[in-house]
């Protein structure tokens, strides 16, 4: 036996060792942390029935307005259903972080496949090196014959096409690995997401709680109490209403329609998860029962209090109102947000503002909680578009308000009121 032969010989039988040389693998781990992830699934999917049972019951409390036992359940229900939601981000954390875990051992695993490939690879390159130090017509003269010559040199090349099958795959490893570390890049991304949404609920139910116990500490759980609250807010608007009438009609201006732009939907976000108006715009019934104008400049959603209010498009924040409020004061804690396109949004009666004036916001970035702050006899959210070229803030004293005086407020064109339906 020739020694090429001999040689190619035992560098195959080496390469085959060195290939399959087992991998330490983590099938019990592996089975274990799928067992949680599905634990926490199964959490999520009851906590979620849940939510949706405790929406279904806040929206049938939305029929009966004005009683102080329909606005204590709905805190109750709101605190619950937000006690759900934070569970089932807390779960959804505990899931993302035990999926992190898994690409993690995954990624373990493939590198060790690469690092014994490479070693492997590089004792079969250091014995060719060797072999190939004998000129291929030396090799020819020590054989035993021709044909044994001719069939080491074909072994030689079988190896070489193995060596190159080998690199192959452990390129194709590489790439897998690659993609997993996007997976594990992409969850961590996810994660931080769930952790700002967390935080956000949990500010939802400190909000939730204090609005009740100030609901309860002002009653005294005392239905008259309650309906004399409302009855007081009502005079107060219409106090406060007649005055932003009388300043706002100065206002009246012809605004460029090529600064407006065309009414269509889908111009813009919905401010909400879920939107169900119990106020439209314009000229309605309870328009002219609440406001002196006759109009509503804008649409009420139902909202109950705590829930994330988003921004409708991206834009910069004009202004906000988050400290200095009172009862049957316009829109309480708002947000004004101004548009690229010549519209500008209002997020009026909120409970807590996240947004700062000056501030770069994006489409649907979190501006605050609903509330019922301001002129509202219930939790919801006031959603309003102007036309931008025909907003302004100002001081409420400027209106003649002297309760209102040292609340900024906002004033605007009669002609610049638009329907925000008609833009969602």
């Amino acid at each position: 036996m020739t020694r090429a032969f001999v040689s190619s010989a035992v560098l195959c039988l080496l390469l085959v060792f060195c290939l399959t040389v087992p991998v330490p693998t983590r099938a019990e781990s592996v089975s274990e942390l799928q067992a949680q992830i599905n634990a926490h699934n199964a959490q999520i999917a009851q906590l979620e029935a849940d939510i949706a049972s405790f929406q279904k019951q806040l929206n049938d409390l939305g029929t009966k307005k004005g009683t102080l036992q329909s606005t204590i359940s709905a805190f109750n229900l709101s605190a619950k259903q937000l006690a759900s939601q934070i569970q089932v981000t807390q779960n959804r954390i505990a899931s993302a972080n035990l999926q992190i875990q898994q690409l993690t051992n995954s990624i373990g695993d493939k590198e060790t496949t690469i690092a014994a490939n490479q070693t492997a690879i590089a004792k079969a390159l250091r014995s060719v090196a060797q072999g190939e130090q004998m000129p291929l017509v030396a090799q020819l003269i020590t054989s035993d014959s021709l044909g044994s010559a001719w069939q080491a040199a074909d072994e030689a090349a079988q190896f070489n096409r193995a060596l190159g099958e080998d690199i192959a795959d452990l390129r194709a490893t590489r790439t897998v690995l690659a993609s997993n570390r996007d997976q594990v890049s992409a969850t961590k991304d996810k994660l931080v997401s769930l952790n700002s949404d967390l935080a956000i609920q949990k500010k939802s139910v400190e909000v939730s709680r204090t609005a009740q116990q100030r609901l309860l500490a002002d009653t005294k759980n005392q239905e008259s109490t309650y309906q004399k609250l409302i009855a007081q807010k009502r005079a107060q608007q219409d106090e406060f209403e007649a005055q932003l009438f009388r300043y706002e009609a100065q206002l009246r201006q012809a605004l460029d329609p090529s600064l407006i732009p065309s009414a269509h939907t889908g111009i813009l976000f919905p401010p909400l998860t879920q939107l169900l108006v119990t106020q439209a715009f314009g000229k309605t019934v309870d328009a002219k029962r609440l406001y002196v104008s006759g109009t509503h400049g804008g649409v009420d959603f139902r909202a109950s209090i705590g829930t994330p209010v988003r921004a409708a498009l991206s834009g910069v924040v004009v202004d906000t109102e988050s400290v200095n409020i009172r009862s049957g004061c316009q829109y309480g804690k708002w947000v004004l947000v101004k548009h690229a396109n010549g519209l500008s949004t209002i997020y009026g009666h909120l409970s807590f503002v996240y947004a700062h004036p000056g501030e770069t916001v994006s489409t649907g970035q979190v501006l605050g909680l609903s509330g019922d702050t301001g002129y509202s006899t219930g939790p919801h959210l006031h959603f309003g578009v102007y036309a931008s070229a025909g907003v302004k803030i100002v001081d409420a004293g400027a209106l003649g308000s002297v309760r209102c005086a040292g609340i900024k407020t906002v004033a605007a064109s009669p002609t610049a009121y638009l329907n925000p339906m008609s833009y969602l």
